[in-house]
């Protein structure tokens, strides 16, 4: 068997390519045998390596946890001094863990660790160093307006940047959510500020309380387009790596699971005319029916993309608010519990498509979609 360290060797001296090492790296832990023994139904999952990984995950957790107590209990050091030495401890044994043994879920785990003590040292920079510590009256926090837009990116770009360098070093799939949140949470910042400016230069006025579901109602924009673009990101990283091989289908996954609940809720809200604040979500006969077109858009786009991903938020969802009104009526002919009914509508929605997918897939997808399109698209498996 090929080690790790040939591999690099071999990227370096560009023998091959960083996705031919990948692939290579993909098929060395897939069951040996022909191609029929892979688990080619189904879609790859590859956040954990195997029980050694999981035990060396139980192992990290415990020596941060054992180094944070320790930190804590030296006088003189600080939240900034121990966050930047558990951040650097993250790194140094992401080193050995991730690019020597590529164990996945360990890997994981240590890459969240290091975002968590950059965003930790970067929140403490800007509360103390530029004089945001102690702030708790919004009109002295709308009064750093002028510098606000700066630090907001500071905080939001130096995430994405210690995200990007985790990755460009380690690979790590799950840096792609990272960069997605850190997207997202710049939008939504950038919108409040310029709401904020048309308030102060008197294009606006300060929501009533009645006014306040309108206003909401249209910031489901923010997310509604953040989700859009993160989808087509994933789809994208999809549409390069249709057999899955490589670490971009990875990062596709994780792209996925962040853009479906900024997807669902801003378009349940916005096509069924809900209530966003109050929770006064009661569809009607025409908002129902708008529900239900929804479903079947996610259910759809989620087989045509091959993405099982994209469901399981959008289920969650739909089972909780928007599947129990269309199933209220039922409940209230037959005398069946309308938790029973939601239960049973999600629990056999799910069933069906993880017995059948594949097959489902092709079905609707393999006989609905033109051939040049389907080309495109993640192959139809047996």
């Amino acid at each position: 068997m090929i080690s790790d360290d040939t591999l690099e060797l071999a990227v370096r001296r560009a023998i091959i390519s960083a996705e031919q090492r990948d692939r290579i790296a993909a098929l060395a832990v897939e069951p040996a045998g022909n191609d029929t023994d892979r688990p080619s139904t189904d879609e790859p999952m590859r956040l954990v390596g195997g029980g050694n990984d999981l035990f060396v995950t139980v192992g990290i957790v415990l020596l941060f946890a054992g180094a944070l107590f320790a930190l804590q209990s030296i006088s003189g050091v600080t939240v900034p001094i121990t966050a930047a030495a558990l951040g650097i401890f993250a790194w140094l044994v992401a080193e050995f863990v991730t690019r020597q043994r590529r164990m996945r879920l360990s890997s994981t785990v240590l890459g969240l660790g290091f975002i968590l003590a950059v965003t930790i040292l970067l929140g403490h920079v800007l509360e103390t160093r530029l004089g945001l510590a102690g702030i708790d009256d919004p009109l002295k926090l709308a009064a750093l307006r002028p510098r606000a837009e700066a630090y907001g990116m500071l905080f939001f770009g130096g995430t994405a940047l210690a995200a990007i360098s985790h990755f460009l070093r380690f690979r790590v799939p799950v840096m792609a959510a990272i960069l997605a949140l850190c997207f997202t949470g710049a939008a939504f910042f950038l919108a409040t500020l310029h709401f904020y400016d048309g308030v102060t230069r008197g294009e606006m006025l300060l929501p009533t309380l009645e006014q306040l579901p309108d206003v909401l109602a249209k910031a489901l924009y923010v997310p509604l387009v953040c989700g859009f673009a993160v989808f087509a990101a994933g789809l994208a990283l999809d549409l390069r790596d249709r057999e899955r091989f490589t670490v971009w289908s990875d990062c596709a996954f994780w792209l996925h699971v962040i853009s479906a609940p900024l997807l669902v809720h801003p378009l349940f809200i916005l096509a069924t005319g809900q209530d966003v604040v109050f929770g006064e979500i009661e569809p009607g006969a025409s908002a129902s029916v708008m529900l239900a077109i929804l479903i079947i858009a996610f259910v759809y786009v989620a087989l045509a993309i091959d993405r099982r991903s994209l469901l399981v938020p959008t289920f969650a969802y739909f089972g909780s608010l928007g599947v129990y009104y269309l199933v209220n009526s039922a409940a209230n002919t037959t005398g069946i519990p309308p938790f029973a009914l939601i239960l049973l509508v999600i629990g056999a929605m799910i069933i069906l498509f993880g017995a059948g997918w594949q097959r489902i897939r092709r079905l609707i997808v393999g006989t609905t979609l033109p051939t040049s399109l389907l080309t495109k698209l993640p192959p139809m498996k047996p």
